[in-house]
């Protein structure tokens, strides 16, 4: 059966009562390797089906939410009737609505075209490309390790309402680490991609090259602040986790870094002395993403019964001054903000920024740090969105515009949000994979920064 008759199967079988119906149909590709050695590859397919079952009564709104992976034709029914006796059994819920029942959002696809699928052929070329680099690397004393995986993602949205919206969600990536041939030096870099046509492998490992030339020197530095720059990868990672945290709800109840003294919201602040966004847009150029809300559970700012609003571009941040907080219909009533819900992207640009990337930023430093990535993250303080984490594969000491060795790693404390009061220089954004976040966040534009003051807390042992 496909995905579209089992949408309307289920909705069938929930006998008129309110309910919504997403199914899912998940193929993934992928290929490892180690040792300039291709290691595995493979294929898989799934499929989901989630079912929110609505129980209207006097008393309240109830809703109910069953999610199960591989159903059969024959257990369809007994799916709907879990999910309307899971909505029975609840108490009621916050954020009930209507349920969205307009035409779907532009760019959403043909409802009645099959599932869009991916294979072990969207790697083919790059499989060639990864052949030629770990000949090179060989031949410069490298040892190539890393991994590429495709998935896509085809999901159709059916509601009682009588909404029919499908959407196809390609996501890929790439990660490879370099090591010296003693395993004494290691570099990393990472690229996400939506076909892997614009993967350039030759130039991710001439780059880890280069750091792995700078790393034959090292030398120590003590904890502190440094002036800093940041590669789009690690702007990802703190810029994500600042999205990540900007409840409309959770700001208005006071509880986060975007809650104002005396209550409300800090909508309308500025955080930047710079003419800084950060915004989200389904249409993005290559960091396409469902246009409809997607919400198979209730959150503090998603919904369920939100379920096939229509999203469009949203400016989180607006040349440096807070505009917007992450909401639902309900959560946006409860801030007395606009309604907008997350979107599956992120770019953060700066108006006036020119062309300029690291290589000129570093040849404009007199001294200060070079970093490569961030991970394990963790949240310290939701007050002040106050972050730890750790360096990783690779801090450069940048001196008179050269990089001029490696340092030891870093514990670091750090808030995005006051980060970006000490923003000194915003270069050009670039599609990045955020190294932390990639696995749940996948499309995000960056650009590299120059930060002043970034607070290495603590020399880490890490390597």
């Amino acid at each position: 059966m496909s995905p579209q008759e089992t949408v309307e199967r289920a909705l069938a079988a929930s006998a008129g009562g309110d309910c919504v119906v997403i199914a899912e149909e998940t193929s993934t590709a992928n290929l490892r390797w180690a040792g300039n050695t291709l290691t595995t590859n493979g294929v898989s397919q799934s499929r989901q089906l989630t079912v929110i079952a609505v129980d209207r009564r006097a008393d309240g709104v109830r809703a109910g939410v069953v999610s199960r992976a591989g159903v059969h034709d024959d257990e369809i029914e007994d799916l709907v009737h879990a999910a309307q006796r899971a909505a029975a059994d609840s108490t009621p819920a916050e954020d009930a609505s209507d349920l969205f029942g307009g035409a779907p959002a532009a760019g959403t696809g043909s409802w009645d075209d099959a599932p869009a699928r991916t294979g072990i052929a969207v790697l083919r070329e790059f499989a060639a490309d990864l052949g030629e680099a770990m000949r090179v690397a060989g031949d410069g004393e490298r040892k190539l390790y890393g991994f590429a995986e495709h998935e896509m993602v085809s999901t159709f949205l059916g509601t009682s309402a009588g909404l029919r919206a499908r959407h196809d969600q390609p996501t890929g990536r790439v990660e490879l680490n370099a090591k010296s041939a003693d395993m004494a030096r290691s570099a990393w870099a990472g690229t996400s991609t939506t076909d892997f046509t614009d993967v350039d492998i030759a130039g991710m490992d001439a780059s880890l090259a280069e750091r792995l030339g700078w790393a034959k020197r090292a030398v120590s530095l003590e904890a502190g602040r440094y002036e800093t720059l940041l590669p789009p990868s690690a702007m990802a990672d703190l810029l994500i986790y600042l999205y990540w945290s900007a409840s409309a709800k959770e700001a208005a109840e006071g509880r986060t870094v975007f809650s104002k003294p005396g209550g409300g919201t800090r909508v309308g602040e500025r955080l930047s002395a710079l003419p800084v966004t950060l915004s989200s847009d389904p249409a993005a150029a290559g960091l396409r993403c469902a246009p409809f809300v997607i919400a198979p559970a209730s959150g503090a700012d998603s919904s369920v019964f939100d379920n096939g609003l229509p999203l469009s571009r949203t400016e989180w941040i607006s040349d440096g001054t807070l505009t917007s907080l992450v909401s639902s219909r309900y959560s946006a009533g409860m801030a007395g903000l606009p309604v907008t819900p997350a979107i599956d992207n992120l770019t953060f640009t700066a108006a006036g920024a020119d062309a300029g990337g690291l290589p000129e930023m570093i040849a404009a430093t007199k001294r200060g740090l070079l970093l490569t990535c961030l991970w394990y993250i963790r949240e310290v303080d939701p007050q002040t969105l106050l972050l730890t984490g750790l360096t990783r594969d690779g801090v450069y000491l940048v001196e008179n515009g050269e990089v001029t060795g490696a340092v030891n790693n870093f514990r670091f404390n750090e808030s995005p949000v006051s980060m970006l009061g000490r923003l000194a220089e915003v270069g050009a954004a670039e599609t990045t994979l955020p190294r932390e976040w990639g696995d749940y966040f996948n499309r995000a534009a960056m650009p590299p920064a120059r930060v002043e003051g970034f607070n290495m807390s603590s020399v880490s042992q890490a390597s």
